[in-house]
C-alpha cells in the first residue's frame, strides 16, 4: 500500500473520520429545513391559523417519514431533542410508571453512558439492575441474556449498534425473547437506525431512540418509538403544556423536526446502496491496514457490524501518540481521556482487552462523504506513523501518555 497516491491528486484536509461521533448535516436535509426558520415560521401547536397549521403539517409529515424508515406507526414517534433525552425517557419512564408493579431492570456493561447512568439512577431509587456481560467479539450471550430476564423483569435495553465498536446486536433473537417473557425492550438504535435496517414489528421492539445527527441530520432532535399495540405507558421526564401526546412537553422545533424527516427519508432510499459501498470501502481499509501492519487487532466482531466501522487495535502503539502523529485524520480513541488521564475504554475492556491494547485502539468511522481516496491516504498515513512511534520509542511505545 506504500505510496498508493504518487501521482493522483491528493484529498482535501483534514479528512473526516469519525462519523460515528456525528455526521455532516445532508444539503438536501439543510434546503428541506430553511424555510421553516424564515418564511414558515409559525408554532406548530398554534393550529388557530394558517400559520401553524401549515408548520403543524409539515411536522406531522416528517413524523410519518421517521416511522417509515423502522416500520413504525407514525403516532408512536416521540419527537425529542436527541437520543440521550430519548434513551432516559424511554428506561426511566417505563420503570417509572405508575402501572409498572416489577421492579428488576437489564442492560449491559457497553451500553452508551446515557443508558448505563439511566439504569443506574433507576438503582439508586431502589430498583434492581443487572448489568450484562458481552461475550469477546462485543455480543450478548443469548442464554445469558433470557436467564436474567425473570417474571419481575420490567425492561431490557441492548443498543442495536454499539458506538465504539460498531457491533450490530441480534435485535430479532432478543426481542423475541423479551415479548415470551412480558419484558418491555428498548434499544438505543442511534448508530443504527438508517444504517442498517430494522424493523419494530417483526423485532418485537416496544421502545427505541433515534438521534438527528448521527444520520445526516441537525443536531438537537431525535426521536422515541413507543409501541401502542400492546400499548407501553411512559412517566414524563418533565411536566409541561402535555404536547407530544403528553409525553414530552415543550414546543417543538418544526425545522429540526423537518430536517429528521428527511434525513430519515434519504436514508430508506439510499441505505442499501450506501451500505454496500461503506463496505466495500472498509473492507479496502482493513485490507490496507492488514498489508502494512500483519499485527494490528480488529476489536468487536467483523460480520454483525455497521458498514461503515473499524475499530482497531495497534499493539506496542499509544493511541493518544498515534493520533497526535496524524493531525490530518479526523479520527477517535479507543480510550476515554479524563483531563487528568487516559484510561481505557470500558467497551474495550468489557470484550477483554488489555489495558495496553485498549490504550492503544482507534475507532474509524466511514461514511456518505468519505472517498476512495481518502481511505488510501487514511492506510499509508496511519501505518507510517505506526513504524514511526514504533522506531522511535520500542520499549514505551504501548504506554498510555501521561
Amino acid at each position: 500500500m506504500a505510496n498508493m497516491l504518487s501521482g493522483r491528486n491528493l484529498p482535501k484536509l483534514p479528512i473526516y473520520l469519525d462519523y460515528q461521533a456525528t455526521t455532516p448535516t445532508d444539503p438536501r436535509v439543510v434546503a428541506a429545513m430553511l424555510p421553516y426558520f424564515t418564511e414558515k415560521f409559525g408554532n406548530p401547536h398554534s393550529t388557530s391559523h394558517s400559520h401553524g397549521r401549515e408548520v403543524a403539517e409539515a411536522v406531522e409529515a416528517a413524523r410519518a417519514q421517521v416511522a417509515r424508515l423502522i416500520g413504525a406507526d407514525e403516532r408512536e414517534i416521540i419527537f425529542t431533542s436527541g437520543a440521550t433525552e430519548s434513551n432516559n425517557l424511554a428506561i426511566k419512564g417505563a420503570v417509572r410508571f405508575p402501572g409498572q408493579h416489577r421492579n428488576r431492570v437489564v442492560s449491559a456493561v457497553t451500553e452508551h453512558k446515557c443508558v448505563l447512568e439511566s439504569v443506574k439512577r433507576l438503582g439508586e431509587e431502589g430498583r434492581e439492575v443487572v448489568l450484562l456481560p458481552v461475550k469477546s467479539n462485543g455480543l450478548v450471550d443469548l442464554d445469558t441474556l433470557a436467564a436474567a430476564l425473570t417474571e419481575d423483569t420490567a425492561l431490557l435495553s441492548i443498543m442495536a449498534a454499539n458506538n465504539e465498536i460498531g457491533v450490530v446486536q441480534p435485535l430479532a433473537e432478543i426481542g423475541a425473547l423479551c415479548r415470551a417473557k412480558g419484558v418491555l425492550f428498548h434499544t438505543d438504535a442511534a448508530q443504527a437506525v438508517g444504517k442498517v435496517p430494522i424493523h419494530v414489528e417483526s423485532m418485537h421492539i416496544d421502545l427505541l431512540s433515534i438521534s438527528g445527527h448521527k444520520i445526516y441530520g441537525p443536531k438537537g432532535i431525535g426521536a422515541l418509538y413507543v409501541r401502542r399495540r400492546p400499548r407501553v405507558r411512559l412517566e414524563p421526564l418533565f411536566d409541561g403544556g402535555a404536547q407530544e401526546r403528553g409525553i414530552r412537553s415543550g414546543t417543538l422545533p418544526a425545522p429540526l423536526c423537518v430536517g429528521l424527516g428527511e434525513a430519515c427519508a434519504i436514508a430508506a432510499a439510499e441505505m442499501a446502496v450506501e451500505g454496500e459501498r461503506l463496505h466495500a470501502l472498509r473492507d479496502r481499509l482493513l485490507k490496507g491496514l492488514v498489508a502494512a501492519l500483519p499485527d494490528i487487532v480488529i476489536n468487536g466482531d467483523l460480520e454483525r457490524r455497521l458498514p461503515g466501522n473499524l475499530n482497531v487495535g495497534f499493539p506496542r502503539v499509544s493511541g493518544q501518540a498515534l493520533l497526535a502523529e496524524v493531525p490530518e485524520l479526523s479520527l477517535s480513541l479507543g480510550s476515554a481521556c479524563t483531563s487528568a488521564a487516559v484510561e481505557p475504554s470500558y467497551v474495550l475492556r468489557a470484550i477483554g482487552l488489555p489495558d495496553d491494547l485498549a490504550n492503544g485502539s482507534i475507532r474509524i468511522g466511514l461514511g456518505r462523504t468519505t472517498a476512495t481516496a481518502e481511505v488510501d491516504f487514511a492506510v499509508e498515513h496511519l501505518a507510517a506513523a505506526v513504524r514511526k512511534l514504533r522506531r522511535a520509542e520500542p520499549s514505551r511505545a504501548g504506554a498510555p501518555a501521561a
